[in-house]
């Protein structure tokens, strides 16, 4: 019998496309990273592991506050690292949060006034009107506008629009007249909130209501319910309009 030896091709390589990279340097050590991602997955893809300073990773909850340098500039720049891009060339450092001073006090005890504003915060006289704040903001807020409505005593427009505050900082890396503009914000909405704007209605009944178990059989209904079944009451839940006027339940027990 004769025997043909089968002829041994090597496997094709498969071409792996090679990845575009940039080279950053974090707190003094380069990396080699892909290029387009934002300063948060650069860090991660260097293998850095992020236990602080991080949260939402959508611009809102204000955790990841960076300082950053471009290649060839000395100024320091900074911004959220979960939405700014890195570059070629950049040094990046990180610092876990903005040491901006915090006063304490008690809402109930103050005054909603222009005269508690600057009580806890004189710093408010030497604002000069720069606008860097609000250059800086990355929630797009006019800071240097609601600054000068707590010099005014203005609580409601300083409220209104401090509203979207996230409270990383970077407003008070840039002030020169080292004003805390987000602890500002703070204790307006708080004043507003306690001393000014009118008391919720059905507040006090809703309160009553869950002290005296009103609710406590319908939980139970509800914690008894498998996954499928809860999923189903909630996408078939009524949602009240706005405009509509719900009558508000009796808080002495009646469940009619």
């Amino acid at each position: 019998m004769a025997l043909q030896q089968k002829k041994l091709t090597k496997p094709k390589k498969k071409e792996v496309p090679l990845i575009e990279t940039v080279r950053i340097s974090i707190m003094g050590k380069n990396h080699d990273v892909p290029t387009g991602l934002t300063i948060l997955k650069a860090m991660e893809s260097a293998g850095y592991r992020l236990v602080r300073g991080v949260g939402c990773r959508g611009g809102f909850c204000g955790a990841c506050a960076t300082v950053y340098r471009k290649a060839g500039d000395f100024r320091l720049q900074v911004g959220l690292a979960c939405q700014t891009g890195i570059e070629d060339g950049m040094f990046l450092a990180q610092i876990p949060f903005y040491p901006a001073p915090k006063p304490v006090y008690n809402i109930h005890e103050l005054s909603a006034s222009a005269e508690t504003m600057f009580r806890f915060f004189p710093e408010l006289v030497r604002c000069i009107q720069c606008n860097t704040c609000a250059k800086v903001c990355p929630q797009g807020l006019e800071v240097m506008r609601y600054i000068a409505a707590a010099q005014q005593g203005d609580l409601k427009r300083l409220a209104e629009l401090s509203f979207d505050c996230i409270s990383c900082g970077l407003c008070v890396s840039r002030c020169p007249a080292e004003i805390a503009h987000y602890h500002v914000g703070m204790l307006a909405r708080r004043l507003y909130g306690s001393h000014v704007l009118p008391k919720a209605a059905h507040l006090h009944t809703r309160l009553e209501e869950i002290k005296t178990g009103y609710f406590e059989e319908e939980l139970d209904k509800f914690c008894r319910m498998d996954k499928a079944t809860l999923q189903r009451f909630y996408s078939q839940r009524v949602i009240e309009s706005e405009e509509e006027d719900v009558p508000l339940r009796k808080s002495n027990g009646d469940k009619d």
